[in-house]
């Protein structure tokens, strides 16, 4: 079995692999290249920048599986796959702490403005009337999508004595209970809240939801923060409305095009964006790896992978 890694892991989930047999390549081929060495392996292993296409899937003939080492999907052609009869295994509690954490970063950095009193700093000012903040304490966060992260995301709100509420139509009350977090409409959760925090898939369910007129809805003074997937949110309307007034500021981990080459947000001053990093810490990469070789190694062996996307293909 041939398996290529064609975006960097963990060493960790290398050597796995390499311990069970499989002949292991690893590199960071360009998409030209990847449909030319894609037929003579049965295995491929991406994070988010390798794209697997319809393309790519079809001219991979000996593809059997697919293994994302993180948690969304979007960069695979999920139905060509599923009809290819290609397993898709991810490693969906890999990153959990990691990208609750550093949605909060974001939050407690647009409530105190720590990022632009840094770059101010070292330009040489002291601008100390210039940088007054907000509170976390008493505020309303709102969840759009509201899963583990969401949830890790709210026992720490919880802790800072925040009001929560969330927009999560594949979710129960009971699962949330525990973290404070109060189940309810869309609607609500974008007129109450303070800062909405976005936790959903991209799919064709959520592709541009956050658009013109829901952010319309939103107070003036509220922040939102995207650390799941670029799209969800209508970049034109963010901006508008940043332009306009009409909200607060934003924070961005994840943009509709990667990198956003020439995007007004990245440079807006109402706007603090990371080049999609919520997911980078060491703990959180060498967890994704080794979660998805295991998941790689129980469907080449035979075995049902816990973390299969397209379960489907198992009957």
């Amino acid at each position: 079995m041939k398996v290529l890694v064609s975006d960097s892991v963990s060493q960790g989930a290398m050597d796995l692999l390499k311990k069970s047999g499989i002949d292991v390549t690893y590199e960071e081929v360009s998409p030209e290249d990847l449909l030319k060495r894609i037929p003579e392996f049965e295995g491929l292993m991406v994070r988010s920048r390798t794209k697997v296409t319809k393309q790519v899937i079809e001219a991979g003939k000996n593809l059997k599986v697919i293994g994302r080492a993180g948690i969304g999907v979007d960069n695979i052609d999920m139905p060509t796959a599923t009809a290819k009869r290609i397993a898709v295994v991810n490693a969906p509690r890999a990153s959990t702490i990691s990208v609750a954490e550093f949605a909060f970063l974001h939050m407690l950095n647009m409530a105190r403005g720590l990022s632009a009193a840094d770059a101010s700093m070292k330009k040489g000012e002291w601008a100390k009337k210039k940088f007054k903040g907000n509170e976390l304490y008493g505020k309303t966060l709102g969840f759009i999508g509201c899963g583990r992260i969401g949830y890790e995301v709210g026992m720490r709100a919880k802790a800072f004595g925040m009001k929560m509420v969330a927009y999560d139509p594949y979710i129960t009350q009971q699962v949330l209970d525990p973290a404070s977090i109060k189940l309810t409409d869309l609607d609500t959760v974008l007129k109450e809240s303070d800062f909405i925090t976005i936790h959903a898939l991209l799919t064709n369910e959520t592709r541009g939801m956050v658009n013109a007129a829901a952010i319309k809805k939103m107070k003036k003074t509220a922040f939102i923060i995207n650390c799941a997937r670029g799209g969800i949110i209508d970049e034109k309307a963010l901006k508008e409305a940043l332009d306009s007034g009409n909200l607060a500021g934003a924070s961005l981990d994840v943009f509709e095009n990667e990198p956003p080459t020439g995007s007004p947000l990245v440079t807006h001053p109402k706007v603090c964006a990371s080049p999609h990093i919520a997911a980078s810490t060491k703990e959180a990469q060498e967890v994704a790896g080794v979660t998805t070789a295991e998941q790689m190694i129980k469907f080449i062996k035979g075995d049902k992978p816990e973390f299969i996307v397209n379960k489907e293909i198992l009957k």
